[in-house]
């Protein structure tokens, strides 16, 4: 009898934390799916051919989220030249490299999220990556009819951790910060959310630890987004 007391509590919280947010902001990398072997093998790989100093998975992994370019200058000192040489070959490895099911989903990704959209909810991603690819995997993923809004990195005039993409999907929508949940890997989607007043979430399963999003200020932290 108490357990189904607090099997009923425990779905009635559910229910009240879904129906709290009007809109949800995911980022893509590392949140909805898996893309750190093929991004840091892509990163190595360009390291390699444009004969700088190679650099660990785990030293890779950390600049996932920012701007491609920004993600090299982390890594060490380069000018604009080599900068935006790597870049370029950059681009052309991750493109041969990423074949249809090459990047897996996170398990519980595509249920969530239709599970919000059933709740009324409205649901974009904001995102360091391109738009286009954005794109390309939210077809894939078949999240079309789910998906109001992409938001790539030529999509905004500042990358997170500014709070620039929340801020303008936002006045897309004409939604309020309470009403908005920014969810993400990194303590960039964390303090990207947090700038702009939202309420944030970080996932654990990510490129990010738990430390980095509770420092960052994340106000839950999950295993799943079928938690939230």
């Amino acid at each position: 009898m108490v357990i189904l007391q607090r099997d009923c509590q425990k779905s009635i919280f559910i229910y009240s934390f879904i129906s709290m947010y009007k809109l949800f902001i995911l980022d893509f990398d590392g949140t909805m799916a898996d893309t750190n072997k093929i991004i840091t093998d892509s990163m190595q790989t360009t390291l390699r051919e444009a004969g700088l100093p190679m650099r660990s998975r785990e030293e890779c992994s950390k600049t996932i989220g920012l701007p491609l370019i920004e993600c090299f200058r982390a890594l060490m000192p380069l000018s604009d030249e080599q900068s935006n040489r790597c870049v370029g070959i950059y681009h052309r490895v991750f493109a041969e490299r990423n074949r249809q099911g090459a990047v897996p989903i996170f398990p519980g990704v595509v249920e969530a999220i239709k599970k919000w959209h059933q709740k009324g909810a409205i649901i974009t991603i904001a995102s360091s990556r391109g738009h286009n690819s954005l794109q390309d995997f939210v077809h894939e993923m078949k999240l079309e009819a789910y998906v109001s809004l992409i938001l790539g990195s030529e999509d905004v005039e500042i990358a997170k951790p500014d709070p620039c993409p929340v801020l303008k999907t936002l006045s897309h929508f004409n939604v309020s910060p309470n009403d908005a949940l920014v969810i993400g890997d990194m303590h960039f989607d964390i303090l990207m959310g947090r700038r702009a007043g939202c309420h944030t979430c970080g996932v654990t399963y990510g490129n990010g630890t738990a430390k980095e999003l509770t420092d960052a200020g994340a106000e839950k932290l999950v295993d799943s987004l079928l938690e939230i």
